[in-house]
């Protein structure tokens, strides 16, 4: 692309005629100022518009799709807008009337740039949009589990009450056999204590012990048995809904969750990072709000110099003509031509050309006399 078509690019971007501007060449740069501000807005918008979107269809394959689709249509539009707000300032007007004129447009761009710099800040600060989003998603998952636990343990109270007597009871029995087959150990071997006899061999002591220890392992092995069929229920039955799946997510998975958040999660998340009073949330809040300033800046650049430039010709000659044109539309006079013309014009027909009318004329049925010549006599 050659200079001319870029120069002639940026002049189209203004939304003043390229042919007025080409008329005067000390105007050529300032349109081109103009312009190229008006095109890098657009194509900032259009970057944002398309990286919020992305976020909105974040984890669908057809997300850069879209997102490409929705870029290039809100940086039109923006564009757009642009160029009308810039385009429709009447420089000839008296100063404060300029300013009143575009006083509803500056309002105009400056929510345009707050909407063009949110996404663009949710791009900027996106490492540490992701911590809080990890840290939130622990907090969630936590919480979660925590939740589902406690409203099973209250479906199931009677079930695991069950069971942790069950269990009481076969500890403590554990342990009385573990004391039972130590005073048969010494009953046979003969050491005497205050629960044994001190007779060598298996004798009738010995005996008595055996078989107690014996009652206390049916005991045992039967409360085994309850326990592990009240433990299988209760495992289906968490199978059936779901606890078992309720666990604390890997860092791999965590990151692929944190990737695709939305960008309503991602929007929260910079607002805690600006929020809190903290040291590193004051200083994030500044950044935030420097990089919105700037934007709102940029996206009135072009009014603001086009309120502070002086009236140039191509300004002069867009008003007269416009004010002629204006004259011509509004005409009252009964003489005036441009009046006729605009009255009578036919249908259909081109501007400017007068209606040709046939007059009337009144058909009127001419007699012939005809004159005898005198006879002399």
């Amino acid at each position: 692309m050659s200079v001319e078509a870029i120069r002639r690019f940026f002049w189209m971007c203004t939304g003043t005629p390229v042919e007025i501007i080409e008329k005067y060449p000390t105007e050529h740069n300032k349109f081109i100022g103009i312009g190229a501000t008006i095109f890098f807005t657009a194509l900032f918008a259009a970057l944002s518009g398309g990286y919020a979107l992305y976020y909105v269809f974040a984890g669908s394959p057809l997300a850069v799709f879209f997102a490409i689709i929705f870029g290039v249509l809100w940086g039109l539009a923006i564009f757009n807008l642009d160029r009308y707000i810039v385009a429709s300032i009447n420089k000839t007007a008296k100063g404060l009337r300029q300013v009143y004129q575009a006083s509803p447009r500056l309002i105009f761009a400056v929510l345009i740039a707050i909407v063009i710099a949110r996404p663009l800040e949710l791009k900027i600060f996106d490492k540490e949009i992701k911590d809080v989003l990890k840290l939130r998603y622990l907090n969630e998952q936590s919480e979660r589990i925590e939740r589902v636990g406690t409203a099973f343990t209250e479906k199931y109270a009677l079930e695991l009450s069950q069971i942790e007597k069950l269990q009481n009871e076969y500890d403590e029995i554990s342990k009385e056999l573990t004391r039972l087959r130590e005073e048969l150990k010494r009953e046979v071997f003969g050491d005497r204590t205050e629960t044994t006899s001190g007779i060598v061999g298996f004798g009738t002591y010995a005996k008595e012990k055996q078989a107690v220890i014996d009652s206390k392992q049916q005991r045992e092995q039967y409360l085994a048995s309850q326990i592990a069929k009240l433990e299988a229920y209760i495992n289906q039955q968490k199978i059936r809904e779901g606890i078992n799946t309720q666990m604390m997510l890997s860092d791999s998975l965590m990151d692929a969750k944190v990737n695709y958040a939305g960008f309503a999660d991602r929007n929260w998340a910079l607002g805690q990072l600006t929020e809190g009073g903290g040291d590193v949330n004051n200083a994030s809040a500044n950044a935030v709000l420097f990089i919105t300033l700037l934007f709102v800046a940029f996206e009135c650049a072009p009014i603001l110099v086009k309120l502070l430039s002086d009236v140039g010709p191509s300004d002069v000659d867009i008003h007269e003509s416009e004010a002629r044109i204006i004259r011509w539309l509004t005409a009252t006079s009964p003489i005036s031509k441009n009046r006729f013309v605009r009255a009578y014009r036919n249908i259909g027909g081109k501007p400017g050309r007068r209606l040709t009318r046939k007059p009337m004329y009144n058909k009127r049925v001419r007699k012939t006399v005809q004159i005898k010549p005198k006879v002399e006599s």
